[in-house]
């Protein structure tokens, strides 16, 4: 099959959804020889803040002179971008060569996050890493990815998203996070919730796993436009983030305590590779500008937590206008979505994200005229709504696209000219 082929294939099998459980994962990489036992592997879970803290964790790593697997769901333009070594994408051949091989092998029913995991696994135990850091997928029990023993977990901020799957709770929710957790392995947390940190620690206790907790262990707070960052045994004065947003702070310490543990188990990073790495991290899709007059800015909150998040990060960035550019899926919460936002925004395109699944441009724009937000015009797709947007724009005036990772992707797309590989999982 070729690589377009290939990606049809698996794409299929998106359609088909989640199904817990590790049975089907646990017998596919048994199959491929358990490419998972010859890796050390960082699970990074949690709800919101997982993609930018694998992002921390694994530049932070790479300054220090390691060999880096990063493994990352969705992808926001390219499928190949889920699978990165020292910070380069795989190639298309080797998805090739990597599908086909796990395709073979593959129980029936798999899913296409299960058949994704196993790639991802195989290509960094081939490639000899001396470390993965795993993004997980939806939950963290029946994540395909824990079916590998991670040396560390790093669970992110709990909130309440997929709750279909998940819980209705937040307690429910960080029970299932919390399955990542290994008997006395470390965990490093941000800070959380009441409901979801008695969870977590009840889940560490059971086990006997050291909690290294943000606030309270280690912390990182702004001095102006830098991070001062206290850690278990590492004090930084100064530190400037590559990824922005104000509520990077807590991601980004959650990956130097995590860097710290890993350093007492011989994976040693030093000060100056911590600065270098927080530095140089990046992350496309999250608080990422592009152009200048007007600018526009992209960012993948996509439930209520983060787009609070996003509101409070916005007090940051000077503009005369806010212009909304926003699309969401069908199955999550449009109103608590929008509610930090429409009372920012001086105007309102609604779009609809190029998925099945998506929730259509004109329902989107009906939930904003019942919050009163401001001017609401329904644009239709999403390259339609970056137009329409910088037609309504000043120079002065900022474009922000949001409401869900495929919105962004496919705005992210159209800004560089590059074809948008839509896919969930």
């Amino acid at each position: 099959m070729t690589y377009r082929e290939i990606l049809s294939h698996l794409y299929a099998l998106g359609r088909f959804g989640m199904k817990p459980g590790l049975e089907r994962i646990t017998a596919l990489l048994a199959a491929l020889g358990n490419p998972e036992e010859k890796l050390a592997v960082v699970h990074v879970a949690g709800t919101n803040g997982k993609g930018s803290t694998a992002a921390f964790l694994d530049a932070v790593l790479r300054a220090g002179g390691l060999t880096t697997g990063l493994f990352t769901s969705p992808h926001l333009i390219s499928f190949t971008e889920r699978f990165r070594i020292d910070g380069a994408e795989i190639d298309e051949a080797e998805v090739v060569s990597l599908a086909r091989r796990v395709i073979a092998v593959a129980p029936p029913g798999s899913t296409f996050f299960e058949l994704v995991t196993a790639m991802a696994f195989l290509h960094f135990a081939e490639h000899r890493v001396d470390l993965a850091v795993m993004e997980v997928g939806m939950g963290g029990r029946f994540d395909a990815t824990n079916a590998a023993s991670g040396e560390l977990a790093v669970i992110t901020p709990v909130a309440l998203d997929h709750c279909t799957w998940l819980g209705d709770s937040l307690a429910a929710i960080a029970g299932e996070k919390a399955g990542v957790i290994r008997p006395g392995r470390a965990v490093v947390s941000s800070f959380q919730e009441p409901e979801a940190l008695d969870v977590i620690i009840e889940r560490c206790g059971e086990g006997g796993s050291p909690l290294v907790l943000c606030g309270r262990e280690f912390d990182a707070t702004w001095d102006g436009d830098a991070l001062v960052y206290r850690g278990l045994g590492v004090d930084i004065p100064r530190l400037v983030p590559g990824i922005a947003g104000k509520h990077q702070a807590m991601n980004a310490a959650c990956a130097l305590a995590a860097a710290e543990l890993l350093g007492r188990q011989g994976l040693t990073v030093g000060r100056d590779a911590m600065e270098r790495g927080i530095a140089a991290a990046r992350w496309p899709g999250r608080m990422e500008f592009f152009g200048t007059a007007p600018r526009i800015l992209l960012d993948g909150a996509h439930n209520p937590a983060g787009s609070l998040a996003l509101a409070r990060s916005l007090a940051d960035v000077p503009r005369r206008r806010l212009i909304l550019v926003v699309g969401v899926m069908g199955d999550k919460d449009a109103t608590a979505i929008l509610a930090p936002l429409l009372p920012l925004a001086d105007e309102v395109f609604t779009v609809t994200p190029p998925l099945e699944r998506s929730l259509p441009a004109a329902d989107l724009a009906a939930c904003c005229r019942e919050q009163g937000g401001g001017r609401c015009t329904v644009a239709g797709t999403v390259a339609d709504g970056v137009i329409r947007a910088r037609e309504a724009a000043g120079p002065d005036d900022l474009i922000l696209v949001c409401g869900s990772l495929f919105t962004v992707g496919a705005a992210r797309a159209f800004l560089t000219g590059r074809e948008f590989e839509a896919i969930r999982g």
